[in-house]
């Protein structure tokens, strides 16, 4: 295998280390596209190269070319491969461990999303808004058909009705551009790639960000929005309500303790300052990297192809190398 499959393995690296600055400093609802989007191209990709080296490890086994019926030569594919057999084990077995995971994550957010829309049918009235009796500050938004909107009666009272307003858009927000579904994408895609887990915590900041600007347009103040996050967060901090959220809920606070630093302060920061615009030089570097990687994943297939073509041919010229016979006395094709 040539480079090209190497490369596969290490554009996670960047793209890890560039997902918090990308998430800050572009537009939430197009940083969240890019950020999943790369997420899963780059899982995809990391997947596909150990697949390969994974083959170019096993075809070179007689029994599983006896198995095949002898459709290509072990001889000739270790012959033309440059990849040492130690390095096509160990993506074996890279590869089944992180199969393993994102089937595991899959099958979990399956399940959560199938607990969240059974549990928002089960919710009491017809109408999008819940107010549950709680004196626990809480809001969020719970997937479903339909979706809703569940709101404690202790977050009620510690906002005003203005604040009800953007605390009401930021929720319905996470339900119209289905922001569970983002975040649910690029867990997998971490699962699949650990490398990958940083643009997966960015997703779940962005879609954060991208209903704080959509609460902003829907009452027309961002100081107003970013009030009522800082307050939201104090009021369940004082009543410790964080932690308790179902699974699949996204709510004002997101997915992080009030006590923990970052999400929200960032947040309130970014309502205060102006609206971000799109940067041309960032939004074509992400591009670049998953054309790159694009490219290198269909080189990396050509090569795979080609080894495949040559062991098979080999096979076929020389068929009694695969005779139990040949393969004891150690003949070569």
């Amino acid at each position: 295998m040539r480079f090209a499959v190497y490369l596969l393995l290490l554009f996670p690296l960047p793209a890890a280390l560039a997902a918090r600055p990308l998430g800050a400093r572009l537009p939430p609802r197009l940083a969240t596209w890019l950020l999943t989007v790369g997420a899963v191209v780059l899982a995809a990709a990391s997947s596909l190269a150990l697949g390969v080296l994974a083959i170019t490890a096993l075809i070179r086994f007689p029994l599983l070319a006896r198995l095949a019926d002898g459709r290509w030569s072990p001889q000739v594919a270790q012959h033309h491969d440059p990849a040492s057999l130690s390095v096509g084990l160990l993506a074996c077995g890279v590869l089944g461990a992180t199969a393993t995971a994102a089937a595991v994550m899959l099958w979990r957010r399956v399940r959560t999303l199938a607990a969240s829309a059974a549990e928002a049918a089960c919710m009491p009235g017809h109408e999008q808004l819940v107010v549950v009796d709680d004196p626990a500050a809480e809001a969020y938004a719970l997937p479903g058909l339909p979706g809703r909107i569940v709101v404690s009666t202790g977050m009620l009272d510690a906002l005003d009705t203005a604040e009800h307003e953007v605390l009401l858009a930021h929720e319905r927000a996470h339900l119209t551009h289905h922001h569970y579904l983002f975040v649910a994408v690029a867990q997998l895609a971490a699962a699949a790639n650990p490398l990958l887990r940083s643009l997966a915590s960015t997703v779940s900041y962005t879609v954060e960000r991208w209903a704080d600007e959509s609460a902003a347009t829907a009452v027309g103040d961002r100081r107003q929005v970013a009030r009522t996050v800082g307050k939201a967060a104090l009021a369940a901090k004082r009543t410790r309500a964080r932690g308790r959220l179902p699974a699949a809920a996204l709510g004002l606070l997101g997915r992080f303790a009030p006590t923990e630093p970052g999400p929200v302060p960032r947040r309130v920061a970014a309502l205060l300052a102006p609206p971000l615009r799109g940067r041309t030089a960032l939004i074509a570097s992400v591009v670049a990297l998953l054309l790159a990687t694009a490219l290198c994943a269909l080189e990396a297939t050509r090569d795979l192809d080609t080894l495949l073509d040559l062991a098979e041919h080999g096979s076929a010229r020389h068929p009694a190398a695969h005779s139990p016979t040949a393969l004891s006395a150690g003949q070569r094709p």
